[in-house]
């Protein structure tokens, strides 16, 4: 008939501890997706594009083999040209290269400079064939060195 009121006292302090634990629950839950979001609505994680990676292209990219001949009427310069990309995370295109044309006694004659349409892979190697520009007279020697590219991942 008489109930002990240290009874009562201690049924309505565990209801009090169990409302006061799901609270600070339900605070976690929203500081946690407000964190997310916020950080969510920066975008994704910048990707590597052409403009913010930094290669080596001269030193990654080498001319295996190169061979030069003139086309049908014989004034113009034909490169064929075979490239390796000895890079192992870097992907590179728009090679840009030098062409040096030297005569009698290893005197220059013309230097020129161009753009092979070519993309190398990390690894790869490609064979590109361009026009290169009037096939100087008086050539004894010629050689072509790479000279830039754009990197990408």
């Amino acid at each position: 008939m008489f109930e002990s009121p240290l009874k009562k006292e201690k049924e309505s302090s565990k209801t009090g501890l169990w409302v006061g634990i799901g609270i600070v629950v339900v605070l976690a839950v929203v500081a946690l997706v407000y964190v997310t979001s916020k950080h969510g609505a920066k975008g994704p994680a910048p990707v590597a594009t052409l403009s913010n990676v930094k290669g080596d292209p001269v030193h990654d990219l080498r001319v295996v083999s190169a061979k030069m001949d003139k086309d049908f009427s014989g004034t113009t310069a034909m490169w064929s040209v075979d490239i390796k990309n000895s890079s192992a995370q870097l992907t590179y295109s728009n090679i840009a290269y030098e062409t040096t044309y030297i005569g009698a006694e290893n005197r220059v004659l013309l230097v020129n400079q161009g753009k092979i349409p070519l993309t190398i892979g990390p690894g790869d190697d490609q064979s590109a064939q361009f026009r290169d520009t009037l096939y100087p007279t008086g050539t004894i020697w010629f050689k072509i060195r790479i000279t830039d590219a754009t990197a990408a991942k």
